[in-house]
């Protein structure tokens, strides 16, 4: 009888290998980088605070450290992966440079964010001018999703304390444009607040809301393509009117908190008046229906002007404990907008996409915020805008180089497919090549992607 060695081969290993490239797959998300342009705007818009004779670009070691989180990374040391590849990656600071930047840059405050934050902006407009009919804005309509996300903190930081889910940690807010269904999303706002900060803060979700409007091309500032969606956090007086009374009125679609007015108002609904809900394939939903409340009912007022509050009524699933809010055996959830020529149960549909926002979440805790590594919260203000920063990587690479389902890859699907993958070194004269290993699966991905990072023109 044959000796069973296991179910896999045995394999010697031994250290000295050269010409082996590990994470050859990240060249995808260096080549956009630079076809963005974002190394040039991130380097320019910390120059000020390079100091003289300085061996590193301040630009450069932040984007070094946004790449290491793009590719899993969850603390500063982390870029340590890209400083063992200098030919992919160039120099890459050491770590204690990079601590002493961040701490540079924390001290640096508000100046340091706004810098950050306009060079990001300038970049998204250009790379959006670049996907053309795979932006975002290819239907000439942007939709922002807010919602807020809780950090657990594992040992004592600032800002850390007992969240409204009696965990410890931060609640920061975030804010991200819908790709829609043929795509993923793109980080647009990262703000830091303490853990105990409150889910439904109007102040905080106007700042919100103002640093993400910033983000996107001056037309889609003000205006009605330009559609701001949250959940009922959002529904408060203050921040609706400030959604109301910005310009152009912006579109909004934003859940609110069945109240006793809201729900005296749904019982006088007559049943002629509810409509069947609709999926996005077009079907109908069957046991969900969507109406809307008369204008003129009590539990509009005091709202702004304008405001049309529509109502969804569901049979539970099996098993689902109903609520204090819901009425004849029927789960209630409702919404305010104010867009107007649209069947209500179109833009019922519109708001429950704002489940699309847990994906961007999901893929953001994937995505160095699992956790804030730092202690100050400068510091870990500063870490939320290098997470912001990968995520934009991730969702521009996908946007300008990948076709098919490769577009719809969430950050951990990409590490694993095409950044982990290994290739050979071959220098032949002045040039460098990075030759992927023929089995790999997906080798015609990256390579093909390159080559339409590659069509793209230079910045500039």
């Amino acid at each position: 009888m044959k000796k069973r060695i296991g179910f896999y081969p045995r394999v010697r290993t031994e250290g000295g290998g050269r010409g082996v490239v590990s994470q050859s797959g990240a060249v995808l998300l260096v080549e956009t980088a630079r076809k963005s342009g974002l190394d040039t705007a991130i380097s320019q818009a910390l120059a000020p605070w390079r100091k003289a004779r300085a061996v590193h670009d301040p630009g450069k070691i932040l984007l070094d450290v946004a790449l290491a989180v793009a590719l899993g990374g969850d603390c500063l040391a982390d870029v340590g992966t890209l400083r063992a590849e200098p030919t992919v990656f160039g120099p890459v600071a050491s770590d204690p440079t990079v601590s002493r930047l961040v701490d540079t840059l924390a001290a640096g405050g508000k100046r340091v964010l706004a810098a950050l934050r306009t060079a990001r902006a300038e970049v998204r407009e250009h790379v959006w001018q670049l996907a053309g009919e795979t932006a975002p804005d290819a239907d000439g309509q942007v939709t922002v999703d807010i919602d807020g996300v809780l950090v657990l903190a594992h040992s004592e930081k600032q800002d850390a304390a007992a969240t409204w889910k009696k965990t410890f940690g931060h609640h920061p807010l975030m804010g991200f444009v819908d790709h829609g269904r043929g795509g993923s999303g793109e980080s647009v706002v990262g703000l830091l607040r303490p853990g105990n900060a409150g889910s439904n803060t109007a102040s905080d979700h106007i700042e919100a809301a103002r640093l993400a409007l910033a983000q996107l091309p001056k037309r889609y500032r003000r205006g009605r393509q330009t559609l701001i969606r949250c959940d009922s956090g959002g529904g408060t007086h203050e921040f609706v009117a400030w959604l109301a009374q910005r310009g152009r009125w912006l579109s909004y679609s934003v859940g609110m908190t069945i109240t006793d007015a809201i729900h005296q108002a749904v019982s006088k609904v007559p049943e002629t008046a509810w409509t069947p809900a609709t999926e996005p394939d077009g079907e109908i939903r069957d046991g969900a229906w969507v109406a809307e409340i008369d204008a003129g009912s009590n539990c509009l007022t005091g709202w702004p002007k304008g405001i049309r509050l529509i109502v969804r009524k569901e049979r539970p699933h099996p098993g689902a404990q109903l609520r204090f809010t819901d009425a004849d055996g029927m789960r209630l959830t409702c919404f305010a907008t104010n867009t107007k020529n649209i069947p209500i149960a179109e833009l019922e549909l519109r708001h429950r996409q704002r489940a699309r926002a847990e994906d961007r979440i999901r893929a953001a805790r994937a995505t160095g915020l699992r956790n804030l590594p730092l202690h100050d919260a400068a510091q870990n203000q500063i870490w939320l805008e290098i997470v912001q920063i990968a995520l934009d990587l991730l969702a521009w690479m996908p946007m300008l180089a990948l076709t098919g389902t490769a577009r719809l890859w969430e950050p951990r699907c990409l590490r694993l497919r095409l950044f982990s993958a290994a290739a050979q070194l071959i220098t032949t004269g002045r040039r460098r090549i990075l030759r992927l290993s023929k089995h790999w699966p997906w080798t015609g991905v990256i390579t093909d992607a390159l080559g339409r990072l590659g069509a793209l023109p230079n910045p500039g």
